[in-house]
């Protein structure tokens, strides 16, 4: 191993352990649902995880093996396993719910992923629109022309778009203006503060005044206390996500049959758990 190469407990050969993980489908799709604050026009979401199954069904979560994806470039080759096995389960699932897929820097620059979204939903019938690809604000900021063109092939095939960790440095409203995404994540040092500190406070309804207008829906992420989650409601805020929330979960507790959708808006509807 060279002394640049990601170490992880118990692997000798990283690259080749995760060659293998791929191959043999040994990943896991977890799902943290998200709480709809208002019930008009609201479907149930959840952000999509991804954790490792070793020996004895123990799962290590990402941050031990994303490094080693990154240090060998192959998060475009995780995205695309974690897109098709979702898609797969989609289609013998309720499709009134959606789910996000987190996307990785790598991936929007092969600018390949597109392709084979639009090829595997018409292959098998799932609709587009219960699929969202999650971007992390960075990635707006730093390589916007790939973004934009990745987001303009996953509309054209039916699929949405987020934006991850908004406002965590600074607020800049012209990159959301060019890409206008579904949807807009509002990073959690701005939740955390919202009830103490006026500056958090004060950039959540410049957020709030600059979505609005454009029918951007907004989920505001680490919500993990009650106070925090009735003054979103109070705000406008559509969508809340965190460990007061739900914790993730493996995604066939929130993969449905049509009858039991209403089962999981209660589920995800119900008090929040506080700590």
């Amino acid at each position: 191993m060279s002394a640049e190469e990601p170490e992880i407990s118990g692997w000798l050969e990283p690259l080749a352990r995760l060659r293998q993980a791929l191959d043999k489908d040994e990943f896991v799709l977890y799902g943290q649902p998200m709480r709809a604050l208002r019930e008009a026009g609201t479907e149930p979401m959840a952000e999509l995880l991804v954790r490792l199954e070793e020996e004895e069904k123990a799962l290590r979560p990402p941050g031990e093996f994303l490094p080693v994806f990154e240090h060998y470039k192959m998060m475009p080759e995780l995205d695309s396993w974690v897109m098709r096995r979702l898609i797969r389960r989609l289609s013998g699932a309720s499709q009134a719910q959606r789910f996000s897929i987190n996307v990785s820097r790598q991936t929007l620059e092969q600018a390949q992923l597109p392709k084979l979204f639009a090829e595997r939903i018409k292959l098998t019938g799932v609709r587009p629109a219960s699929i969202l690809f999650e971007i992390d604000e960075s990635e707006l900021l730093h390589c916007a022309p790939a973004v934009a063109a990745f987001a303009k092939q996953i509309r054209s095939a039916g699929g949405g778009i987020v934006v991850d960790g908004f406002g965590r440095k600074s607020l800049s409203f012209a990159p959301l203006e060019a890409l206008r995404p579904d949807y807009v994540k509002v990073d959690g040092t701005i939740v955390r503060g919202l009830l103490k500190s006026p500056v958090c406070a004060r950039r959540l309804d410049a957020i709030l005044r600059f979505c609005r207008p454009k029918k951007i829906g907004l989920i505001a992420e680490c919500v993990e206390e009650d106070e925090v989650l009735a003054r979103l409601k109070q705000l406008g805020v559509g969508y809340a996500q965190g460990f007061g929330i739900g914790r993730p979960r493996p995604i066939g507790e929130l993969l449905l049959k049509d009858a039991s959708v209403g089962m999981l808006r209660a589920a995800i509807g119900g008090r929040p758990r506080t700590g």
